[in-house]
């Protein structure tokens, strides 16, 4: 059990049959009144961030997250397929479980599948990913505004903004927590 005075950034708590991790807190103390913990709370299974208020001493109980690192197969439209590489046992999970996390991953990419007492509720995946450019404008000779970005196709089908000296075939490093280009490969 953990308590609202004991909150910090990144802790997974189970409250009112759902678990949440707390993106963001603040011990408040009014002139008047009793001290409260103001929080935004992200709910793991849907994905929603919701602001919630707590009196200090109240308690609920630390979620444990397990994750473990399986390897993504392929997709056959409803779910997509992973294997334990050690077990070689393999699960399907449901898209609308995963939203856009698989948006930089590709088949055989390992992933982690995130479970709470053995229920599936998501996957992350690695931060950085190396993928090729399969569609974007040409860039031209003289386009030399500064931090001037393109939109450009991944091989995984997601969209990013690239720099316009980025052409076809080019493999780059992006952020998949932002979807950021980092730089070329």
């Amino acid at each position: 059990m953990v308590s609202a005075g004991d909150f910090k950034n990144g802790l997974t708590i189970e409250y009112e049959n759902n678990i949440y991790q707390i993106v963001e807190f603040q011990h408040v103390k009014p002139g008047k009144g009793a001290a409260f913990v103001r929080t935004k709370l992200r709910n793991l299974k849907t994905g929603s961030v919701t602001e919630k208020t707590f009196r200090p001493q109240e308690k609920m109980p630390k979620a444990h997250i397990d994750r473990k690192d399986m390897q993504y197969l392929y997709t056959d439209g409803e779910l997509y397929h992973f294997m334990d590489v050690e077990t070689y046992d393999q699960i399907a999970i449901n898209a609308d479980q995963l939203g856009d996390a698989l948006k930089f991953v590709k088949e055989n990419d390992m992933v982690k599948i995130l479970s709470h007492n053995s229920v599936v509720f998501g996957i992350e995946p690695p931060l950085f990913v190396e993928l090729e450019i399969i569609e974007t404008e040409p860039g031209f000779k003289g386009d030399t505004a500064q931090g001037a970005t393109k939109p450009a196709i991944v091989e995984t089908g997601a969209t990013i903004q690239v720099p316009l000296f980025v052409d076809l075939g080019t493999v780059v490093k992006i952020d998949t927590r932002t979807g950021e280009y980092l730089g070329r490969v």
